[in-house]
Order: structure tokens, then sequence, then C-alpha cells
């Protein structure tokens, strides 16, 4: 194991804790800007997470160990998850114990203990919103790996760095499977981030909301801790689409430590690009009924479909 392994390992771990939530700030921005609206600042998100560290947490009587313990457990899980994610380098020593599929069934842990957590106390919007999340993640999950299959068709392994290095040094060419991938791809981000048009952040509509009617009962830290995993979750997220999509400008195989720090602007503009594109989507879309999110993220399986089918057919 290399030095600059062990230190492109940190970094991006650091990167990912510490851009989390100035991600969401710019889509935030980016948002306001799109609707005509004054800008929130992009530093809101971690005054929000700081003021929450410095207030007293308040508990439900009912809430066993299990509510206590589920924000840490959530939260690490995000962050091992972007340990895994090669977003600057894919000489990452973590990955050798895990696969992509292994990245699917971290991320799955995190949904059920919030879940488990939001049911745990027994309120109606705690249980409601814990149903709904469990129901979007079935039906996510299944696109979400055949994404992952298609990829690792082409590159003949599941693990992620690796697909991202296969991917990154093959000449630049059109491949329709990873066309029907990314647009389902793109799909799932938006479900299992709660964004519009599964769920909308920025309300707190009992009837409809998902993710932040599993956080109604936690407060000060746990509150905090719960709303820097979930800008975790989406960081990650837009890292994976960057790792089968857009994989140029990630340091592969023998690179020193100049390509690795050559990555990090890389990195920065692939999001701003992304946050970008995700506020004009959720700005151009209307937020759908509850009832119509199996049809929405059927249709991210059939395009994910399409794409395996299109590479095993066409081979392209």
């Amino acid at each position: 194991m290399r030095p600059v392994d062990i230190l492109t390992q940190v970094l991006e771990v650091l990167a990912a804790l510490a851009a989390a939530p100035l991600f969401v700030g710019w889509i935030n921005q980016c948002r306001a800007w799109l609707q005509n609206r004054r800008a929130p600042s992009l530093s809101l998100p971690y005054h929000g997470i700081r003021k929450l560290f410095h207030k007293e947490a308040v508990i439900a009587d009912t809430a066993s160990a299990l509510f206590r313990v589920a924000p840490y457990v959530v939260f690490g899980a995000m962050t091992l998850a972007a340990a895994i994610i090669p977003s600057m380098g894919t000489r990452l020593p973590l990955t050798v114990a895990a696969d992509a599929i292994a990245l699917v069934g971290l991320l799955a842990t995190a949904r059920v203990f919030q879940s488990l957590a939001a049911i745990d106390v027994g309120t109606a919007f705690g249980t409601l919103g814990a149903r709904r999340e469990m129901m979007i993640g079935f039906l996510a999950e299944p696109a979400l790996l055949m994404v992952i299959f298609v990829a690792s068709l082409i590159s003949a392994t599941t693990a992620l760095p690796a697909i991202t290095e296969n991917l990154a040094t093959q000449t630049v060419g059109l491949y329709p499977s990873l066309a029907f991938t990314a647009i389902a791809f793109t799909m799932v981000l938006l479900a299992e981030n709660a964004r519009i048009p599964i769920d909308n952040p920025a309300t707190h509509l009992e009837l409809t909301m998902i993710h932040e009617a599993q956080l109604l009962e936690y407060s000060a830290r746990h509150l905090a801790i719960m709303e820097w995993a979930a800008a975790l979750k989406l960081f990650n997220y837009a890292c994976i689409g960057f790792a089968l999509f857009v994989p140029w400008g990630i340091s592969t195989g023998a690179s020193g430590p100049a390509a690795l720090f050559a990555s990090i602007p890389l990195l920065g503009l692939k999001l701003v690009i992304a946050g970008a594109a995700l506020a004009l989507i959720e700005t151009l879309s209307a937020k759908l009924r509850v009832f119509r999110a199996p049809e929405f993220l059927g249709v991210a399986f059939v395009f994910a479909v399409l794409g395996l089918l299109v590479h095993l057919l066409l081979g392209a």
C-alpha cells in the first residue's frame, strides 16, 4: 500500500464531510435563482448544523436506545460509503473489502436504521414517513443494482474503483447502454434523496413529506447528525454518478500526488454542474403524488433494463 493511496482515502473522506453541506447549499442557491427568489447563503447548511450541535436534545419518553443510536449508525454508514466511492482516486485501501453491491447494502442499512428509529417513538407521522421511505427503497434498489450491473458487464468487475478506472482509460465513444442507465440513475438519485418530483425537501407538509417525517422527533445534535448524513447521502450519490458516467479527471492507476491534487478542482467543477442540473430538474418538475412514485421508479427500472439489453444484444 503506497502512502499516496492512504492520502487519497483520507482526502476523499474529509472532502465528503466538508463539501456535502456546501453541495446542498449550492443546490438551494441555484433553485432560488431559477425561481427568481433571493438566494440563501452557501454556508447556511453549516450554520444550521453548528446551531443544532449547541442545543440541548429533547428525547421522547417512549424512545428506546435504537432511537439514540440510529443517527450515529446512519452517519457512520454514509461516511463509510464516501470512503468506498472513488471521487478523487481509484486506489482506495477500504475498497478491497467492499464492491458496488456491498455499497448498495450499506446505503440500505442506513435506510433501515433511519426508518426503525422513526417508528420507534410511535408517532403517526414518523411511521408514515418510514413506510414511505421503505417503499421508495424497495423500488429504487433494483434500478440502482441494474445500473451497476451494466457498468460491471462493461468492465468485467463489480468493484466500483475498478469500474471507474476501466471506463476512464477507455477511448471516448458513444455507449447507448450507459446513456440509458444514466437516465435511470438520475431518477434513482432524485427518489433516494427525497428530491422533487418524489419529495420536496423545502416543505413540511405532513401528508406529502417522506424524509422530513422521519426526523420530526429528533432535535439538537441528533437532528444535526441526521441532516449532515442526508447531505452526505446526496454527495455520495453524485459521486457514484461521476464514477460511472463522468470518470475523467479521477486519479487512476499508479498516478502520483500531482494527479490526486489535480482531481480536487475537477471534482468541484463536477459538483457545481451537477448541483445546477439538479436545481434545474427540480424547478421544471412538479411534485408527484405519493402513489405515483412506483410508476416513476418503474420507469427508472425500465431504462436500466434497456441499458442492459442494449449492452447484451449490441455490445454497445
